[in-house]
């Protein structure tokens, strides 16, 4: 069971993003967010998304880095990706 995020790339609200997986469950996920302070309203489907600033805590608690397009791919794997509308 791991965690895993991607690099912070992602424009939104004026700041770049990150996305923060699991490849085994919900629940993992929601527990590392929840030891980082991330609130539930960071969480969109089957990720959090994770402000640039906070990359390096993610990090350092444990969140394996890789690539944007491993995010999908690792969600997939798992049976968790969740596309919008669904």
């Amino acid at each position: 069971m791991t965690v895993y995020i991607d690099p912070p790339t992602w424009p939104g609200h004026g700041r770049l993003w990150s996305h923060l997986i699991s490849d085994a469950s919900y629940d993992e996920l929601h527990a590392f967010a929840a030891s980082l302070g991330v609130p539930p309203r960071a969480f969109e489907r089957d990720h959090y998304d994770i402000p640039s600033h906070r990359y390096a805590d993610a990090v350092a608690a444990g969140a394996v880095e890789v690539r944007s397009r491993e995010v999908v791919r690792l969600l997939h794997a798992a049976g968790l990706r969740r596309r919008k509308g669904t």
